[in-house]
């Protein structure tokens, strides 16, 4: 795997022993791979990620992962805060909702794969925190999105996607204490049942708990406690 490198200055010390257990995936949501670049290295952006890949598949790397990068912003998991703390954070070039969502390319995805790879590697990050920017930040951000291929990871060993087809849901939990379950910030709830659709019902993002969208809340939160 060849790293491209160039270095951001928006980052910090990690807090306590600096303990990483958290990958966040993003979309850079810019028109450009080099815009992204760019901004991820403006000093008065004060933005950053420990790692971009292009829609070609190279990977550059921004802030070396002992730092805390400045990807997730106001976030939440489980009721912690500073997710930047606990996290290495990736941003796959992507146009966004913005200016022109679109799937992820496949050799994005295997540059994707095999860097998650080596990072779980070298950090204690189990597949329930292997999340996307709207999980964490479910009010404010829409990314990586519905178009993300989530199983696509997950059949690689990379985060968790259970077996919909198959798997028995626990009938009769409110949607908000299953929304908890799984780690959710809910004061918002209708913007927390959208981000859990566009990572696992991405057919539908509307925020509303029909029956499937229930079932697969209960499914996730038995699998993922």
């Amino acid at each position: 795997m060849r790293i491209l490198d160039r270095a951001s200055p928006n980052h910090d010390a990690r807090p306590g022993d600096g303990t990483v257990d958290m990958l966040i995936l993003h979309y850079t949501g810019m028109e450009s791979a080099a815009a992204a670049l760019d901004r991820l290295c403006d000093p008065a952006a004060k933005v950053s990620a420990h790692y971009l890949i292009d829609e070609g598949g190279a990977i550059w790397r921004l802030v070396d992962e002992g730092r805390r990068a400045w990807h997730a912003g106001v976030s939440s998991w489980r009721g912690r805060t500073d997710i930047n703390g606990a996290s290495i954070g990736i941003e796959l070039v992507n146009p966004g909702h913005e200016f022109g969502y679109r799937p992820f390319p496949e050799l994005q995805m295997q540059a994707l794969e095999e860097l998650a790879r080596a990072i779980l590697a070298r950090h204690p990050i189990p597949t329930r925190h292997v999340l996307g920017h709207s999980d964490v930040a479910p009010e404010r951000k829409q990314d990586p999105g519905e178009l993300f291929d989530w199983p696509h990871l997950a059949r690689a060993g990379i985060g968790f996607w259970p077996d919909f087809d198959h798997d028995p849901a626990p009938p009769g939990i409110a949607p908000e204490i299953l929304l908890t379950t799984i780690g959710y910030p809910i004061a918002r709830p209708q913007a927390a049942i959208a981000a859990f659709q566009r990572h696992w019902r991405p057919a539908l993002c509307d925020g509303k708990v029909d029956a499937e969208t229930a079932r697969r809340l209960a499914i996730v939160a038995q699998g993922i406690s």
